[in-house]
């Protein structure tokens, strides 16, 4: 890659694409432009394109479960009709949707009142999976938004140490539970929200209490009305939407009591410009795509089998996380649709950490060890959060780390580094080889300015 910055000083913009505030730098990758001219050939032999329509179209293209995948339709800001088997879904959406407005404002402004007259101060999301995994990561990632005092809490594993320590501070009176689960009949999850129930009623002694301390996401109303909720605290979830994909949905309604409606809103606006950025751009501007065909290249062409996920933002924390399900649980498939053996590798490990803490963590592996793995790193021009010059040394840290992998450093530099440090000889021979860095180590880097 040092050689291919060298002879096209045009690399840059040739590799790199904007979408509004977006930026995806992607130039420092084993590629050239025939690599990318052949990828987007292998997207239109696999009729990406034509998939892509039928996705947005409301097709089952869920084979196995026979359904569609349509989270677009959760997102979408259009005025636009979106069918499945001729039906339009989007009235039940924006009707969801202004519950969903109703019940958090009600919330965050007081109004919603627990059992004994007193307001919610906390809210507690009992889920799994896409139930917890997305929600999670929005709330800590919009902190900066979030209200004042309105504690919202997440409980994922059965271990009770998980709710045990989530509800060691807060009081029955005053807690507001949300049950997350399609089908209302996830172990980790029910498991929770029985212990949840007894915590609860042990104070209060009443069974009418859950009508103000529990609200459930489900698509079977019947399940949740014999655990206790009534129907009007129920919101829906279709079937045709995957868990993985539900944070836009009232599997988001944490994250809505967290940062408010009118954020919420802006969340739901930026998913749809890349929806439509992802279904209306040319292939070789089309981020997604891109980054989707760097992924089959590195793992198929190159048997690299691991992906490095590293976002230089503490709100990001947990994007790892959901990517890590987004990716190996969509892509953890050894079979075709039609039930032949993928003759292909189909998805990467997926694991990362938030700089910088990673680089005291696992970095050494990426720049010298025997595994090479792609890393994408991701920043924000500005932080929410001014403090003297952290930012400034995040983002120092953010650009460094990735010319790094790239460039390297060589025999000869690195020898001229250590007789500057005084080094010579014997001495000076044995610590070499240990300062040598390969390079040549592909990373994108995702910028919002």
């Amino acid at each position: 890659m040092r050689r291919l910055f060298r002879i096209s000083p045009s690399r840059f913009p040739r590799f790199s694409i904007r979408l509004g505030d977006l930026l995806l730098d992607y130039s420092k990758n084993r590629i050239t432009p025939d690599t990318m001219r052949l990828l987007y050939a292998l997207v239109r032999a696999a009729d990406v394109e034509g998939w892509i329509g039928r996705m947005f179209a409301g097709e089952r293209i869920n084979t196995t479960e026979n359904r569609p995948a349509l989270h677009v339709a959760l997102r979408s800001r259009a005025a636009d009709p979106i069918l499945v088997d001729g039906h339009d879904v989007m009235p039940g959406v924006t009707a969801a949707l202004a519950r969903m407005r109703g019940c958090a404002a009600a919330v965050r402004e007081g109004r919603w009142l627990g059992h004994g007259g007193r307001p919610i101060n906390a809210v507690v999301n009992l889920g799994i999976g896409g139930s917890d995994l997305g929600p999670r990561m929005v709330t800590d990632a919009l902190a900066p938004y979030a209200h004042k005092t309105l504690r919202v809490r997440y409980v994922s594993n059965v271990d009770g140490a998980d709710l045990t320590t989530a509800l060691a501070d807060l009081e029955p009176a005053t807690t507001l539970f949300i049950v997350a689960s399609k089908s209302f009949t996830t172990q980790e999850t029910m498991t929770n929200a029985a212990s949840a129930r007894a915590w609860l009623l042990a104070t209060l002694r009443d069974e009418a209490a859950m009508a103000r301390h529990f609200l459930a996401v489900s698509a079977d109303g019947d399940a949740v009305r014999r655990f206790g909720i009534p129907a009007e605290n129920v919101f829906p979830i279709w079937d045709w939407v995957g868990g993985r994909y539900s944070l836009w949905s009232a599997i988001g309604l944490p994250i809505m009591m967290a940062i408010g409606p009118e954020h919420f809103d802006r969340l739901l606006d930026g998913a749809h410009v890349m929806d439509r950025h992802f279904r209306e751009a040319p292939l070789a501007d089309n981020m997604p795509v891109t980054l989707a065909l760097l992924g089959i290249w590195y793992v198929n062409f190159f048997g690299m089998r691991a992906h490095a996920v590293l976002p230089y933002d503490h709100g990001l924390r947990h994007l790892p996380a959901y990517l890590q399900q987004a990716e190996m649980e969509s892509n953890g498939k050894a079979v075709r649709r039609d039930g032949a053996p993928v003759g292909c590798a189909t998805a990467p490990i997926v694991f990362g950490e938030a700089g910088t803490s990673g680089q005291h963590a696992f970095y050494q592996l990426l720049h010298q060890g025997t595994e090479i793995v792609p890393a994408d790193f991701i920043a924000p021009a500005e932080s929410a959060y001014a403090m003297g010059d952290h930012h400034e040394i995040l983002l120092a840290n953010f650009l460094a780390q990735g010319e790094a992998l790239m460039v390297g450093k060589t025999a000869a530099e690195a020898r001229a580094e250590l007789v500057a440090a005084g080094l010579s000889g014997v001495a000076l021979a044995a610590l070499l080889p240990h300062k040598v860095f390969p390079g040549n180590r592909p990373s994108r880097s995702s910028f919002r300015a």
